[in-house]
């Protein structure tokens, strides 16, 4: 079998693009290449990766049970290179770090300060986005790490839970049922809920609740933590977002609390790297400095 690393990036191009005309763009190439890189790995697997679906391509079965395999190939191909310079040179080593947007907005920056305090030589590269974005960046191994809430069951991740992530309802500072006294989710029947865009983890649990305890709830659509912050505190609607998100603004009281009983399950941030190929020791180091913090 000799397949190329020049098939493999024609194929997963075509699967995060839809069509060969867009594969070919964003590689610089023809589209009779990327047509012929396909062709000639479909060819070399005995079986068609790609199929037509109106103007563009789908996966077939075989295509979509080959690119988990394609992008391991490739990802783990760039972390031999990182590897090798690092081993040839004393220059300074990258850790690139993936985290969901609340991690990203509150402890994550205080942890890699702390981490590039005991390894100066270390330089740390930060990527932010919903969790299918940032599961993805580690999966395909465009980071190193990733911080998030609920990991994906994925066996090629290894995930660790380092510390609570709790989940606060909030709203505006004077709605009516804000305060101590805990109220039960039929009591929430009618508001309308402030929603992340889809994929967000944070987005899942809200629906999860709502669909749980079968509330009757107009939902709006906000597309950041800050955005659903801002529009509860004028009173547009009422959120779960992790206290590490709001902690600081119901402190201040520009938000107010709602304790809801029972409330979503109990959940946990984690740390996570990819459990595909070799170690790499300054991973390692990473992962447990976060445990242990």
């Amino acid at each position: 079998m000799s397949i190329t690393l020049t098939q493999l990036r024609s194929f997963l191009a075509v699967m995060r693009t839809g069509s060969v005309t867009s594969a070919a763009d964003e590689l610089v190439v023809t589209q009779p290449s990327v047509s012929a890189a396909i062709t000639a790995l479909s060819h070399e697997l005995g079986t068609p990766l790609l199929e037509r679906s109106g103007r563009g391509v789908r996966p077939t079965a075989a295509g979509r049970a080959f690119t988990p395999f394609a992008t391991d190939v490739i990802g783990l191909l760039e972390k031999g290179r990182q590897a090798a310079g690092e081993a040839a040179t004393s220059a300074e080593r990258v850790l690139r770090i993936a985290a969901v947007t609340t991690a990203a907005e509150s402890f994550v920056p205080a942890l890699m300060r702390a981490f590039s305090l005991s390894h100066p030589d270390v330089r740390l590269a930060l990527s932010v986005g919903n969790r299918s974005r940032v599961i993805d960046l580690l999966i395909s191994h465009q980071a190193d790490v990733a911080f998030g809430g609920r990991p994906p069951g994925d066996p090629r991740i290894e995930a660790r839970a380092f510390r609570p992530n709790e989940l606060v309802l909030i709203s505006a500072p004077d709605d009516p049922l804000a305060g101590e006294a805990p109220v039960g989710p039929p009591e929430l029947n009618g508001r309308t809920w402030l929603l992340r865009e889809p994929e967000s983890g944070t987005r899942s649990a809200n629906e999860d609740f709502l669909a749980a305890f079968d509330l009757d709830a107009e939902t709006l659509t906000v597309g950041s933590n800050g955005a659903i912050r801002e529009a509860a505190r004028l009173g547009l609607g009422i959120s779960f977002l992790s206290r590490d998100a709001v902690e600081s603004d119901l402190h201040a009281g520009r938000l107010s609390e709602i304790s809801v009983r029972p409330g979503p399950a109990a959940r946990e941030w984690h740390v996570m790297s990819s459990s595909v190929g070799p170690p790499r020791p300054l991973v390692d180091a990473f992962m447990r400095f976060v445990t242990a913090a």
